[in-house]
Parts: C-alpha cells; structure tokens; sequence
C-alpha cells in the first residue's frame, strides 16, 4: 500500500475514533446533519402524509424534526387512522381517503408516500404531475416495468424525488464509501449479506382490529389495480404477505441491502440475478416468502472489478439469526452493523507462497525438500521479506450516540427541496429503480426457478 492510502487511513482512523467517543459529524454526513439549521418562517415547507400505517408514522415524525417543516394533511383508507393522526399532530388537518384531494391542494409542497407497493408508481407519478416534491418509501415500484415511467414523470416535472431507503444517507454507509473508493479493502472479491427475523412484528403480523367495522376501510380504492378480491382484513393490514400489493422480503428487506450496497460501492446493480425462495413457517395465508436466498453477479465497470453478492431474509429463525453486511476485498474487509463499521485490513506476503506443510512434505523426499527451502531463502531473505499474512488494528467506526440516519435522508430531501437542486439527491428515481429491480428480479427468479438477466445501464430486462 503506497504512502498516501496510509496516510489517509491513518487519518480515518483518527476520524472514526473521534466519532466513536466526541459525536463528530464527519464530512460524509455533513451534507445533511450539517444543515439541520433554522429557517424563518416565510421558508416553511408544508407537507402531506399519503399513508398513515407504520412507516408513514415513523416518515412523518422524523420529517416534523426538520427546522421549518410543517404538515397540513393526511391521507389513509382506514377512518380510525385518520381519527389518530388528528390526534397526534393537530385537530386543524385536512384529512381525506383520497389521496387525489391532497395533491389538488396548492398549499401543500411535497408529499410522503407510505402506501402499499402497489400503489407507488400511481402515486408517485400523479404527485410529480401536480408539481408536488415526493418522498417514496422503498421499493420504488411494485413491478420492475414501473420504474420506466415514474424516472420520465420525474425528469418532466424537475421536482425533487426520494426513495425512502435511509441506509442511502447513514453517516456509517458514506463512511464506508469513503474506505472503498480509497482502496482500502484493495479490489472487491464478493460481498454477503443476511437479515434473520423471528418475532411475529418482523414477520408482519401486525395488528388487526378487534372490532373492525368494514365499512370504515375503503376497500375498492385500496385494491386499485390488484386483481379483485372480496374484504379481507389480514390483506389490507397485513398486506405485506401477498404478491397482489407487497414485494416481500425481498422488496422490503432486500432493496435496504442493495441500497447501501450500491451507495458504498458506486455501483449500477447486477446483471444475473438468481434467488430460492420458500414458505417455511408463516402457514397463515400469506403467499409472500418468509425465506428467500440470493445470489447476484455484478459485472466488471471502468471503477469496480466483476464480483458476486450473496444474499438471505430469513422470517423464521430460531437460531439467533444473523444481521450484517461484509464487504470482502483482497486487502480486507467491511463488515457494517446498522450505522456503524470495523474494517479489518491485513498484508499480504510480499514472498511468493511456498510451503513444506503440505504436498511438498507429504509427497517429496526429504532432500528435495530442503534444497526447495535452501533456494526459498536465498531468493527471498527473511529480514527482506514478509511469508505470512499479517493483520492490520482494526478500524472501528460508530455513528454517534443518539444518531438517526432516517433524519439525515429527511434532511437531504428537505435541503433539496428548498436549494431547488433535485441533483442534491443521492436515492432519485434511477438510483431507486437500479436497487429495486434486483430484488423485483429475485422475486421473479423463484417463480421462474430461473436466472433472471438484467442490465443496470438500460434499466431493462434481458430475454
């Protein structure tokens, strides 16, 4: 490793010790923490809620956290939400089951849209119509063939759209790409990734009414474009476990890992694509997966070298389970835990490998074997050069205490918004579609029992 990665390395580790122990906001996160800043009142943006389940409650909380942030509107199909969301953030909201008397309001400047999957496109591309900025939780679409339409609606409107896969703003992710991009880990060999759940919540299974009145739920503009179907209260609530409205564990959990992955490493997505998929444990209607296993072949580019992505969700397990992301190099790795990271760097011998331990030992005569060992040392000296792998101090960064990397991703869009700059935004329309379509594509890849070939420059599906 030359002098100047050494040095820098020796100055990240400073950095990452920093945040460790003082709360430092390093550069990588600066862009959005560093402009958590007061605005006057004149600069208020208003803002709408489309979609007032789980996420929208966590989406809209963080947002109401950013300086000059207001919202004026709800939108859900459940009444008793809506009755909630007056409760929780003010008697004066403009509440609605249609999403379309929302965006006809002038007042309101951008929208977050926390429906189920098969909802984003629609949504998403009417609010761009309407000259509203959106805020689109993950994946970006329902089908990969979407996502055409939603990056043009975005280009034609020139407002400011965002995915809502944080992971693409985390002081910890950025961090990482800093290490990467400088070489730190050498040339990527294979990255792996696994998210083990086992309670019933991570499992969605969430919580259904005791007393559910049908009427209150508006069911028929719900399905939309899902294939008809009389009221069922686990698909409205618990949509997540069906194909007709989620992406399951791959839509939900798989883009969070493409996300980051594709964040740290600058890359475009993979071109094969092939996932199993099963229903182990969660035998209680759904038709989702609860277990789905990836594997993804990323090509070689003018800055990456080719290497393979290997991937598990896992609703069931009973084991302890497993959460993290490695990143393996030939100089190291990086193995990132939520918003933090250790990097484990070693050396490599700077003799060619030879060894007695093994065949040499097992299958030469004895003399032979010394007079390899006798020219060894004489082409290579000991006090001249290294015959083993030595490991390096690790580097182990953590965000700071209390750190929320949805705010930062809240912040960036907000910044964005009031800057006009829609190029502010890292997890746009295109970044969106290139990290869903993989995980659209594992989907596809178990019901096909087949490779799936995608190109991440065209954005297209190959025959």
């Amino acid at each position: 490793m030359n002098n100047t990665r050494r040095s820098f390395l020796k100055q990240m580790g400073g950095s990452a010790a920093a945040a460790a122990v003082g709360g430092l906001l390093t550069p990588a996160s600066a862009q959005a923490s560093g402009q958590l800043r007061a605005v006057s009142p004149n600069d208020t943006l208003q803002i709408a809620l489309i979609g007032a389940g789980i996420i929208g409650h966590f989406d809209l909380d963080t947002a109401l956290k950013v300086p000059g942030v207001e919202v004026v509107a709800v939108c859900d199909l459940y009444d008793q939400r809506l009755t909630r969301a007056k409760e929780k953030w003010g008697s004066q909201l403009f509440t609605t089951r249609d999403y379309r008397e929302v965006l006809a309001r002038p007042d309101i400047d951008a929208v977050l849209i926390c429906v189920p999957d098969h909802w984003h496109d629609h949504i998403s591309i009417a609010a761009l119509n309407a000259g509203k900025n959106v805020y689109c939780e993950k994946p970006m679409v329902h089908h990969i063939d979407e996502g055409a339409a939603v990056i043009a609606a975005q280009k034609k409107s020139g407002k400011v759209f965002q995915v809502g896969s944080q992971g693409a703003s985390s002081v910890g992710t950025l961090e990482a790409a800093r290490y990467v991009k400088d070489g730190a880990i050498g040339e990527i060999s294979f990255v792996e990734a696994t998210n083990d759940r086992v309670d019933a919540l991570g499992a969605w299974q969430y919580t259904i009414p005791f007393d559910l009145n049908p009427k209150e739920v508006d069911w028929d503009r719900y399905l939309g474009d899902a294939p008809k179907h009389a009221f069922e209260a686990n698909r409205f609530f618990r949509w997540r476990n069906y194909k007709d409205y989620g992406t399951g564990v791959a839509g939900d959990l798989f883009v969070h890992l493409l996300t980051s992955l594709h964040t740290i490493t600058g890359s475009h997505g993979p071109n094969k694509i092939f996932a199993l998929g099963d229903l182990n444990y969660w035998k209680d209607g759904r038709d989702a997966y609860d277990i789905v296993s990836g594997l993804m072949d990323y090509p070689k580019t003018d800055t990456l070298p080719s290497f393979q992505f290997f991937t598990r969700v896992n609703l069931a397990d009973g084991g302890g389970g497993s959460n993290r992301s490695r990143i393996v190099g030939t100089e190291g790795s990086i193995e990132l835990n939520g918003n933090n990271f250790t990097l484990r760097r070693f050396k490599r011998p700077t003799a060619p490998p030879f060894s007695l331990s093994y065949d040499a030992l097992i299958t030469y005569p004895k003399a032979m074997q010394e007079a390899f060992l006798k020219e060894y040392d004489a082409k290579y000296p000991k006090d001249q050069f290294s015959r083993t792998i030595q490991k390096e101090p690790d580097i182990v960064f953590n965000a700071p205490a209390g750190y929320d990397s949805r705010l930062d991703h809240m912040t960036l869009f907000f910044n964005a918004i009031r800057e006009n700059k829609p190029e502010m935004i890292r997890e746009d329309a295109v970044f969106g579609l290139r990290a869903a379509a993989p995980a659209l594509a594992s989907n596809l890849s178990v019901e096909k029992q087949k490779p799936i070939l995608w190109d991440p420059e065209k954005m297209k599906l190959q025959s």
